[in-house]
C-alpha cells in the first residue's frame, strides 16, 4: 500500500523553514543551470538560425573565415558564369562579392572598446538576405560612405544611432538606417557598400568571400560541389547554414566554466536536501515506526521520502525559472574565438531549455533524498518507537 502525496505536502508545509531554505538552495542552482543554458541556446540561435539553405558561400580555399584570405575579382567573374545560380530581379545572376574587415568601437556602457566586424557588400548581397529587415532609416547608397548598423549594434556601441558618424577606414561614415537580423548572426555587423569599403581598406580586385543564390536546394548542393572542385578557382563553397553552425565553438568556453560552476552548485544543493530529509528522518522517527506498524511497508517509505525530496527539488526548479524570466531576451556578447570580433546575442529560455532544468532538478532531488530514505525504510520499529 502506497503512502499518499498529500502525507508529504503536509510535513513540507509543517516544516516551513526547512522546506524554503531548501527550496531555495536549489533554486539558486538551477537559475544558475538555466543561465548557462539559455546563454547557450542564444548563441546557438545567433548562429544555427543565420543563412539560407539555397545560398552557397565561397571562401578561398583552406579559409576557415571570411577573414582568413581574400581571392582575385577574376575569380569572382568565373563563378557568375556557374549554372544552377538563380536570377536577381534585373535578370543578373543573384550573386554578391563581399569584404569583410573588424574595426575598434567604444560601448555605450563605458566598459571599454571591443571589436566589430564591418560587411561590404553589393546590393544583391541584401536581397540574398531577404530574412533580415529595416527597422528605422534606410539601406546605404552604393558608392557612398554610408553604413546600416543592427539594433543590437545601435543598443550595445556608441555613435551608432541614424545620423551619427562612425570613424573608420579612411574617414567618416554615416549611419542612414538600422536593420532588425532576428537575433541572427548578422546582429553583430555593420554593413556598407562594397566599392567603397575595399577603397577604405586598400582591397582593391579582391573579395573575402562571396555568395550565390542557388535556383533550388539539389542545385544549391550540386554548385557547392561545383566550386570547390574547380581547380582554376582555388576556392571552397559551402552552404551558408553550414558555414555560421562551425561558429558556435565560440561558447565552448561559457559552456565549460558554467557548467563547472552548475556541477559544484549541484553537489552542494544536493547535500542540502540530504541534510534536509536526514533532519526530516530523526523529527519523524516514531511517526515511520507508526506508519509501518498500521501496514506501510519498506518500499512504501522508501518510495515517499524520496518522493518528499523530488518534490522539493520541483518546488525550487519553479523557482529558480521564475527567477531568470526577466532576464529572457537580455543581449549580451562574446568573442567568436574564429573571427575575434564579438558577437551579439540574447538569453533564450526556450522549453528545452526549461525542461532541462526541471529534469536537472529532479536529479538533484533523487541524489539527495534516495539514501535518507533508505535509512527511514530500514529503521526497526522498536528502535524508532523509543527515539
Amino acid at each position: 500500500m502506497a503512502i499518499p502525496i498529500k502525507y508529504n505536502i503536509r510535513n513540507m508545509v509543517l516544516r516551513k523553514g526547512l522546506t524554503v531554505m531548501t527550496a531555495l538552495g536549489i533554486a539558486l542552482t538551477v537559475t544558475t543551470a538555466v543561465f548557462i543554458m539559455a546563454l547557450l541556446a542564444g548563441l546557438q540561435k545567433a548562429f544555427q538560425s543565420t543563412g539560407n539553405p539555397l545560398n552557397v558561400l565561397v571562401l578561398r580555399k583552406g579559409s576557415t573565415s571570411e577573414l582568413t584570405g581574400p581571392f582575385p575579382q577574376e575569380n569572382f567573374q568565373t563563378l557568375k558564369t556557374l549554372s544552377g545560380i538563380a536570377r536577381d530581379k534585373s535578370g543578373e545572376p543573384l550573386v554578391s562579392g563581399e569584404i569583410t574587415v573588424v574595426i575598434v568601437l567604444p560601448r555605450k556602457d563605458g566598459s571599454g572598446e571591443a571589436n566589430v566586424t564591418v560587411r561590404g557588400l553589393m546590393q544583391d548581397g541584401l536581397e540574398l538576405r531577404s530574412t533580415v529587415k529595416l527597422a528605422d532609416g534606410r539601406w546605404f547608397t552604393p558608392g557612398q560612405r554610408e553604413v546600416v548598423v543592427s539594433k543590437s549594434i545601435r543598443k550595445r556601441f556608441m555613435h551608432a544611432n541614424v545620423g551619427d558618424a562612425v570613424e573608420f577606414g579612411k574617414g567618416s561614415w554615416k549611419v542612414v538606417g538600422v536593420f532588425d537580423a532576428g537575433g541572427m548572426a548578422y546582429e553583430s555587423e555593420i554593413w556598407g557598400d562594397v566599392n567603397q569599403m575595399s577603397s577604405d581598406f586598400d582591397r582593391q580586385g579582391v573579395y573575402s568571400s562571396a555568395y550565390l543564390r542557388a535556383t533550388d536546394a539539389v542545385a544549391a548542393d550540386a554548385l557547392k560541389h561545383r566550386v570547390s572542385d574547380d581547380q582554376r578557382l582555388k576556392l571552397d563553397g559551402m552552404l551558408e547554414p553550414e558555414y555560421y553552425a562551425t561558429q558556435t565553438k565560440s561558447g565552448a568556453v561559457i559552456k565549460f566554466i558554467g557548467w563547472l560552476v552548475a556541477a559544484i552548485m549541484a553537489i552542494g544543493s544536493s547535500f542540502a536536501a540530504m541534510n534536509t530529509m536526514y533532519a526530516a528522518v530523526a523529527y519523524r522517527s516514531r511517526e515511520i515506526a507508526t506508519l509501518r506498524v498500521i501496514g506501510f511497508s519498506r518500499p512504501s517509505i522508501l518510495t515517499s521520502f524520496v518522493l518528499e525530496a523530488v518534490l522539493l527539488s520541483l518546488l525550487g526548479a519553479i523557482v529558480g525559472i521564475i527567477l531568470m524570466l526577466p532576464f529572457n531576451g537580455m543581449t549580451t556578447g562574446t568573442q567568436n574565438q574564429v573571427t575575434f570580433s564579438e558577437v551579439v546575442f540574447g538569453l533564450q529560455m526556450t522549453p528545452g531549455v526549461v525542461t532541462a532544468a526541471i529534469i536537472f532538478a529532479v536529479v538533484m532531488g533523487l541524489f539527495g533524498g534516495i539514501f535518507p530514505a533508505w535509512h527511514a525504510s530500514r529503521r526497526e520499529i522498536l528502535a524508532a518507537l523509543r527515539d
